[in-house]
């Protein structure tokens, strides 16, 4: 099932959009089998998690980081993260190039914006990433690299409702683009659609879709998880 689901989505991406197989409470024998069948890029949202599956899984494997972040887990998965999505504050960032710094490495990141009309979303607004960008704090951060930007849709069948929040996150990037990373090629990606709305993502511009269910399965919340 895995692997036809898996086969199935992977025929829809569009040219430049790469596929986040999001395994969070999924056992290392499912991801595994994802693996088996091509795919190499896996999203978790607990740190502890991440950290258990990237010990047992193969090396290859990037690992993406999706969830709501804490500072006090950043150390967990700091050397061997490939890309955080959801970098929400200046706090956390500073955090992140801490550990970063630590393990020697320089941390792709991408911005989070509150895009969906439920409040109980994460990310920032425009002018808060502007204030973000523009501060003296994060000119001295050398260990971390904004590479663009992600956003969540409101849970809703509306899909027009959808595809304007997308559009907005796509002109988010374009702002940001153009104001501060003009000559950074590395800002390039726009991380937006899940299982229930990635067609209408893709089609608005995303680079990066994160599907989880329509994969693996409605997610399994039995599993014990150490990560609190």
């Amino acid at each position: 099932m895995i692997q036809d689901n898996l086969h199935k989505i992977q025929a829809q991406m569009a040219p430049g959009v790469q596929l986040i197989a999001v395994s969070k409470t999924k056992p290392v024998e499912d991801l595994q089998q994802a693996y088996d069948a091509g795919q190499r890029i896996f999203g978790e949202n607990k740190a502890l998690e991440m950290r258990d599956k990237h010990q047992v899984l193969p090396s290859d494997i990037q690992w993406h980081f999706i969830g709501h972040l804490q500072t006090n887990k950043i150390k967990y998965i700091a050397p061997f993260v490939s890309l955080i999505h959801s970098i929400d504050s200046l706090n956390l960032l500073i955090a992140v190039n801490k550990e970063a710094v630590k393990n020697n490495r320089v941390i792709d990141c991408l911005l989070q914006f509150h895009i969906a009309t439920e409040e109980t979303k994460f990310g920032l607004d425009m002018a808060e990433a502007e204030a973000l960008l523009s501060s003296p704090e994060f000119a001295q951060l050398h260990n971390i690299r904004i590479v663009g930007v992600m956003g969540m849709a409101t849970n809703t069948d509306d899909k027009n409702l959808i595809r304007s929040e997308f559009s907005t996150l796509k002109q988010y990037h374009t702002r940001l683009a153009d104001t501060f990373f003009a000559g950074h090629p590395e800002f390039k990606e726009i991380s937006m659609g899940m299982s229930g709305d990635y067609p209408i993502a893709i089609e608005e511009g995303s680079t990066l879709v994160r599907v989880g269910s329509a994969i693996f399965g409605a997610r399994n919340y039995n599993i014990p998880v150490n990560d609190v």
